[in-house]
């Protein structure tokens, strides 16, 4: 949460506000939670938990993927 300060008058772009829109817009990439599908509040969390963890396991693939193979001692 970020608290406006109380010397500034009219519009302020507040910071760190665009790293919660970028998440967001992660989590609508999944197609089920493109739309309320779920009945059920416990499933739709695990649909976003199952969602994060496809998105970080994608990074780390791919950091490992990047990573150049170690030299072999011959």
């Amino acid at each position: 949460m970020v608290r406006r300060s109380d010397t500034v008058r009219g519009f302020e772009v507040l910071p760190r506000r665009w790293v919660v829109e970028r998440s967001f817009a992660r989590l609508l990439r999944s197609r089920r939670l493109v739309r309320d599908y779920e009945r059920r509040t416990g499933t739709g969390e695990v649909v976003v938990w199952w969602s994060m963890t496809m998105l970080m396991s994608r990074r780390l693939a791919a950091r490992h993927r990047q990573r150049p193979a170690p030299a072999r001692a011959a």
